[in-house]
């Protein structure tokens, strides 16, 4: 490949090992981390299948001259106005890549209240490495006890990354942050119309407001009706042994599935021993 590598994703789906580990750097402090996504894959995405129910894959092509593009054919180019790129080699991106580090370089602290939610991109949790947790759990206690985030940076494959590093329940979570220029402003999308409000309207909507106010969300217990009916509907299909196809093989695997890691439970257990011990 000459120019360009195959798409890939930040982060792979929920694995029992890590996918980035470091240190959280700040001061005179080193804390081991690894670095896992919280985020579990679509379990229900519908898949795209040719007739016979070979899962279909990706290729690249071009409409100009209708055919097919291997890797090595194909080049990435920055757009400086509407179909007009200038081109950008894997020799020249690697030229102003940042710097390799395993660092988390926690830069300052701030309010965690401060941090408003259009920043925020994608969470992970950040676990304790190596055999001892007791400056996790220190760092852990601190910054909840204070209510405190920390904003910090690191070098992932060759791109950096800005992050906000939370405290909850004695597990750090970071969350990968927008950068400036990436966020749309309320003028860009134009001013609201001013409107003279009616006070009895706006006294109802308060009353509702207040009526429904809670200290606990119980997001965790919001149904997804859509997957639930995705689910039921599947169901259905195969106890009727209606439109199912794959060779028996596969379909076989697939029931299977791989196991999955309750990573926050292994957290807790082993940061408990520790504390215990």
């Amino acid at each position: 490949m000459r120019n360009a590598v195959p798409p890939d994703d930040d982060a792979p789906e929920y694995s029992p090992r890590p996918f980035w580990s470091g240190t959280i750097s700040f001061g005179l402090v080193s804390i081991p981390v690894d670095i896992y996504s919280a985020h579990r894959a679509a379990r229900d995405a519908l898949r795209m299948l040719a007739p016979d129910g070979t899962p279909l894959s990706r290729r690249y092509f071009c409409p100009k001259t209708n055919t097919e593009l291997e890797w090595d054919d194909i080049v990435r180019g920055y757009e400086v106005e509407e179909g007009k790129f200038v081109v950008v080699t894997d020799e020249e991106l690697e030229a102003i890549a940042p710097e390799k580090s395993r660092d988390i370089d926690l830069r300052l602290f701030v309010d965690a209240a401060s941090i408003d939610p259009r920043w925020l991109v994608r969470s992970y949790y950040l676990t304790p490495a190596g055999d001892s947790t007791k400056a996790y759990r220190l760092l852990a206690r601190v910054m909840e006890e204070r209510n405190r985030a920390g904003i910090a940076t690191f070098v992932m494959r060759g791109k950096e990354y800005l992050v906000a590093i939370r405290a909850s329940g004695g597990i750090l979570r970071a969350e990968t942050l927008r950068f400036a220029d990436e966020l749309r402003e309320a003028p860009d999308i134009g001013p609201a119309k001013k409107t003279t409000l009616d006070r009895k309207r706006v006294a109802a909507i308060r009353r509702e407001i207040e009526r429904r106010l809670t200290d606990d969300p119980g997001l965790d217990e919001l149904p997804d009706t859509r997957t639930e009916r995705l689910r039921a509907l599947v169901e259905r299909k195969l106890k009727r042994g209606e439109d199912i196809v794959g060779a028996p093989e596969e379909v076989e695997a697939a029931e299977g599935g791989p196991q999955v890691i309750d990573l926050m439970e292994v957290l807790k257990e082993r940061l408990g021993r520790e504390e215990a011990a």
